[in-house]
């Protein structure tokens, strides 16, 4: 990130800006170890509404599949499968609003 001092209308304000590479690379699905088995959280990119919901626990996923479609700003966001495995917890339903960051799903 950089730091910047911008001037608008007389006021001074400093803002920092993130470049796309960064972004990019804070998005990676993020992994814990349990024990023998890594598992994969699948956290909410905004806020918005589930407004349908492509898998339950259990479900076989392979990376790029649709899990569930998020809404946000009456855009309809398809929340992509980030690796293969299957779902192991489910902890959101269909017309569930969720916050930024929310897990939603975990992957094992």
């Amino acid at each position: 990130m950089k730091l910047y001092k911008i001037n608008v209308n007389g006021k001074t304000y400093e803002v920092e800006v993130e470049s796309i590479e960064e972004k990019e690379s804070k998005v990676q699905p993020k992994k814990e170890e349990t024990s023998n088995e890594s598992t994969t959280n699948v956290l909410a990119p905004m806020q918005g509404k589930i407004t349908t919901l492509n898998v339950k626990v259990g479900s076989v996923v392979k990376k790029g599949d649709v899990l569930m479609v998020l809404e946000a700003m009456k855009l309809e966001n398809d929340i992509l499968c980030p690796v293969d495995g299957y779902v192991r917890q489910l902890l959101i339903k269909e017309n569930q609003k969720v916050e930024l960051n929310q897990l939603m799903l975990v992957i094992g």
